[in-house]
C-alpha cells in the first residue's frame, strides 16, 4: 500500500492550513494554468485521482459535468470531501493508486492535482488511466517539478541578481527519495520530465502540452511573494489525450 501521510494527525492538521486547502482551487497559485488546460466537461464522466477536500471534483461539477468519481486513500481527506459536498452527482471512494483498477472506457476526463509523485507503480496507473478513458478521452496533471524531488547538491551559490540558486544532484537517478514536508520521513518518487512524458507515450497517450510551471506577471503583482517561484519551477503540468 502506499504511504498514507495525510492519515496522519501531524501531517493532516499542517496540510489543513495551507491557503490550498482554506482556500480551495483559487488559493493554488497553478490552478488558473491548469483551468486553461481543461477540456469542456459538460456531460464527461470524471475520475479524479487523489481528490483530496473535493474542490476539483465539486468545480467539475459546477462546469457541467454529469458524474465525478473522487478517489483518495486518505480517511481524512474524504471525511472532509463528503462533509463539504451535497452533489449526488458526486461519489467518493477510497482506493490506492499502486492498485487501483477503473471500468474500461468507463470516464471521459481524468484529472490528478499534485498526487502522481507519490506513486512508485506509475506506469500501471497511465495503463490503468488509459483503458478506463473512452476515445478521445483526457488526461490532465500536475505533480512536484523532478527539479524539487530530485536532491540538491551541498551548498549553493549566487546569481546575478543576487538571489540564491541551489544546485540539484542526482536528478537522473530516479527512485523513492525521502523528506519532511509537515512531517518527518515523507516518501516521493523522483522522475525525469523524460520519464512522465515516455510512460504516457508508451501506454498509448498523446501528449497535448507541458508546462513547466511559474507564476505570472499578473500574479506575481498581485501577491509578491510568489517572485520566488520563478528561481525554479515548482510544478510539472501535462495535459494528455487517450489516442
Amino acid at each position: 500500500m502506499s504511504q498514507n501521510i495525510y492519515d496522519r494527525s501531524e501531517f493532516f492538521e499542517g496540510y489543513s492550513r495551507l491557503g490550498r486547502s482554506v482556500q480551495g482551487l483559487d488559493g493554488a497559485a497553478e490552478w488558473p494554468a491548469l483551468r486553461a488546460l481543461l477540456p469542456e466537461l459538460g456531460g464527461r464522466r470524471v475520475v479524479d485521482l487523489g481528490c483530496g477536500f473535493g474542490w476539483f471534483c465539486r468545480h467539475a461539477r459546477e462546469a457541467g459535468a454529469a458524474s465525478v468519481l473522487g478517489l483518495d486513500l486518505s480517511e481524512n481527506m474524504l471525511a472532509r470531501a463528503r462533509v463539504d459536498t451535497a452533489d449526488p452527482a458526486i461519489t467518493y471512494a477510497r482506493a490506492d493508486l499502486e492498485t487501483l483498477n477503473l471500468p474500461e472506457g468507463g470516464f471521459d476526463f481524468a484529472y490528478s492535482s499534485l498526487t502522481l509523485h507519490y506513486v512508485e507503480a506509475l506506469a500501471r496507473l497511465f495503463g490503468v488511466v488509459h483503458r478506463a478513458l473512452a476515445p478521445g478521452g483526457a488526461f490532465l496533471f500536475s505533480a512536484e517539478h523532478p527539479i524539487f524531488t530530485a536532491p540538491s547538491a551541498p551548498g549553493w551559490s549566487v546569481d546575478p541578481a543576487g538571489r540564491k540558486v541551489w544546485p540539484v544532484d542526482g536528478y537522473l537517478e530516479e527512485g523513492p527519495r525521502r523528506t519532511d514536508w509537515l512531517t518527518k520521513g515523507v516518501i516521493k518518487q523522483h522522475r525525469s520530465i523524460g520519464t512522465y512524458l515516455n510512460l504516457l507515450i508508451a501506454q498509448g497517450f498523446g501528449i497535448a502540452h507541458v508546462q513547466e510551471w511559474g507564476p505570472s506577471d499578473a500574479q506575481i503583482a498581485e501577491k509578491p511573494v510568489l517572485a520566488d517561484e520563478r528561481l525554479r519551477p515548482a510544478f510539472l503540468l501535462v495535459a494528455a489525450r487517450r489516442n
